[in-house]
């Protein structure tokens, strides 16, 4: 069933099950597990706090998101089509269409930012992705 409702609890769903198909995807996987293997159930809880600040704003979350991205190597445009597509969908089966439209505003913002400091350019948008997909933002 779908929320329509952004909360603490229906983050922490998002965040683990979004981050569960993360770990078995062969293209992100692999870039997460660099990084992750052995330390997923101490990092998660910081992903949890970190959608919680922005989307609720309870200030849960210190770090440096821009920095620690920013030091991953082999990042590609496709790992951020790939990944927005699979954030968009794994939103899209939690959250009504209101809520889920908040959410993907601010995931692609933030996407837009770390392809800004990946690439000195932004490739691509959820909007271009829906464009290809041949569906809606």
């Amino acid at each position: 069933m779908k929320t329509a409702e952004i909360t603490e609890a229906s983050i922490m769903r998002l965040v683990h099950t979004f981050y569960d198909k993360v770990r078995t995807d062969e293209l992100l996987g692999p870039v997460f597990g660099r990084l992750l293997d052995g330390k997923w159930e101490s990092h998660l809880p910081r992903m949890v706090d970190f959608w919680s600040s922005i989307l609720l704003r309870t200030g849960s979350f210190q770090g440096n998101v821009y920095g620690k991205h920013m030091a991953l190597e082999g990042i590609t445009a496709q790992h951020f089509v790939h990944w927005l597509r699979l954030f968009k969908a794994t939103v899209n089966a939690q959250y009504t269409d209101a809520a889920a439209a908040e959410i993907l505003l601010v995931a692609d913002r933030i996407a837009g930012s770390l392809q800004l400091g990946f690439f000195g350019e932004r490739p691509v948008s959820l909007a271009q992705i829906a464009h290809m997909d041949g569906t809606t933002s």
